[in-house]
């Protein structure tokens, strides 16, 4: 009962930051911003920084089953 949240946090963290993380690979890749009106590098730091935060949190929630 107690594994129910943190399977379903691990998976909304998952899910998010791989989503970010894919959005970001494929804007740099085209050469568009991640972020309008935002410097493209610091953009795409920020959100690689936030993207692999978010797995990383997801691991841990995993963890905790």
């Amino acid at each position: 009962m107690e594994s129910e949240p943190a399977i379903f946090a691990g998976t909304v963290f998952s899910l998010f930051g791989g989503g970010l993380l894919a959005w970001t690979v494929s804007c740099v890749r085209r050469h568009r911003p991640v972020a309008v009106g935002v410097r493209p590098v610091a953009s795409a730091t920020l959100a690689s920084v936030a993207g692999v935060l978010a797995l990383a949190a997801a691991t841990w929630c995993f963890t905790r089953l």
